[in-house]
């Protein structure tokens, strides 16, 4: 499998320590708030490339943080702690607010079918590891204490930036919204491993250490975390593009001079999910859920194909109206894999040759538009039907659609329309409704019922003007758009 590489910038073969076998980590939620949509697209990519490593014969342990403490609203080492800020806004206490919305995370990953990683970890759970990897880091000149907190010390490194090469000016204090300047730090880039009071005085969750009570910074838990249940050798890493810098280059920096050794080869960011106004934030704009989406009487796998139909390194636009497109293509596809009879055997061979194909596209950087057109091309394709659901439900192992079971449900329910005793049933093929369309159909069938033939066929040649083709079925009829 070839996956783009940000250390590198560029597609490389993933190579793993141990043979067939994947270890990975997933930079998890900071648990203040509900995660939005955007959020949610890192989430769905992350899960598919698991799932296709999985299908593709590779063992995969996947290790994810839960951020309940240390991660400050500017993403570097200034700001208000996330949590404590959600706590303050809701009245409760830190814990409580990092219990509510992990299990608000994990509801919204179950609607979206994300698996649950093998390994889901509290950063609150690990002190003890994060005081040892920092200790060592002192012990070896990494780490310098200043105004009681304890510093990476950048200029210890020969390389600091992995992902993008910058001018020491660029990052000057105070261009991150919200940075200020710390005289603690010896130099502009070094970051806190272990904040004490001498930091913030009204912190909530707070631990004795070696250099004072204090509570650890926001990067180290990932890499005490990785290190833990990964073990040493990390083999992918994965995360939004927007932590690429400065949380994913700090793990690197302290993994590496902790450990003595390369840490992590490949590392993948999933882009933004942009609004039309631009990168979507729980800061402004209307606050885009899950739960939003269901509000407004969208099926959450319709926001999951959305996401699979653009590639995870290009940035997607959420509009309404590209939502409703992605819905009517899946109400589409799903009709078309319930017109299929499950009856006859199974071609292997065919069955084989499409999954190849499936797998010939993912393998090229996880690229799932093109998985999901192999979908329709099986759907296309001159073989039994039986052979297509193999198939697709194969696919839609990876691809987790709900395809098979949804399609199924949607067979029942037009069987059962159909067989309900007297009633005209219409039904649109594409599984979209219409009621102005349907209510035509409905009078059509009601005026040939009375005999009335001349306005029957006043509206065949009406709907005929509109594009609709309307069929005869048992008790009732079904039309489509041609």
């Amino acid at each position: 499998m070839y996956l783009y590489n940000s250390a590198t910038h560029k597609k490389e073969e993933l190579k793993t320590h141990t043979p067939n076998h994947v270890e990975m980590y997933t930079c998890g939620p900071t648990v203040y708030h509900f995660a939005h949509i955007g959020n949610l697209r890192s989430y769905i990519m992350e899960d598919v490339l698991e799932k296709y490593l999985r299908f593709a014969g590779y063992s995969v342990n996947r290790v994810m943080n839960i951020t309940d403490v240390g991660h400050l609203t500017s993403d570097a080492d200034e700001g208000e702690d996330k949590m404590l800020k959600g706590a303050k806004r809701e009245h409760k206490s830190v814990m409580e607010i990092a219990q509510f919305y992990t299990d608000a995370f994990f509801a919204d990953c179950k609607k979206l079918n994300i698996k649950r990683p093998d390994i889901v970890q509290p950063a609150t759970g690990l002190i003890d590891d994060y005081i040892k990897i920092i200790t060592k880091l002192l012990d070896t000149g990494y780490a310098y204490l200043a105004g009681g907190n304890v510093y990476f010390d950048t200029s210890k490194l020969a390389r600091y930036y992995i992902f993008n090469d910058h001018n020491e000016e660029d990052l000057a204090v105070g261009v991150r919204e919200g940075v200020e300047e710390d005289t603690n730090k010896k130099n502009r880039n070094d970051f806190v491993l272990w904040f004490t009071k001498s930091k913030f005085e009204d912190q909530a969750l707070k631990w004795d250490s070696p250099w004072g009570v204090g509570y650890p910074g926001w990067h180290i838990e990932c890499s005490g975390i990785s290190m833990k249940f990964n073990g040493e050798y990390l083999d992918l890493h994965c995360g939004g593009v927007d932590n690429a810098f400065p949380h994913h280059t700090n793990e690197i920096a302290q993994s590496e001079s902790y450990l003595g050794h390369a840490w992590c080869p490949h590392w993948c960011h999933v882009a933004h999910l942009n609004t039309s106004d631009g990168k979507m934030s729980k800061s402004k704009g209307e606050f885009l859920t899950v739960s939003l989406l269901e509000e407004k009487g969208y099926d959450p796998l319709v926001y999951r194909f959305f996401c699979l139909q653009s590639h995870y390194r290009k940035s997607l636009v959420f509009t309404w109206e590209n939502l409703d497109n992605a819905a009517l293509a899946y109400n589409k596809l799903l009709t078309k894999i319930a017109n299929l009879k499950s009856e006859g055997e199974v071609d292997e061979a065919v069955r084989a040759e499409y999954r190849a194909k499936f797998s010939k596209e993912m393998d090229n950087d996880l690229n799932t538009a093109m998985g999901v057109t192999v979908l329709y091309d099986v759907l296309k394709a001159k073989t039994g039907d039986a052979t297509k659901l193999a198939v697709i439900a194969d696919l839609d192992m990876v691809l987790s659609l709900d395809l098979i079971a949804k399609a199924a449900a949607l067979r029942e329910r037009n069987a059962a329309a159909v067989q309900s005793a007297g009633a005209f049933t219409v039904i649109a093929e594409d599984g979209v409704a219409d009621e102005a369309i349907e209510s035509l159909i409905r009078r059509r069938a009601e005026a040939k019922k009375a005999k009335n033939f001349a306005e029957a066929d006043r509206i065949r040649d009406e709907l005929k003007a509109q594009g609709i083709e309307v069929t005869d079925i048992p008790n009732g009829a079904k039309w489509k758009r041609v």
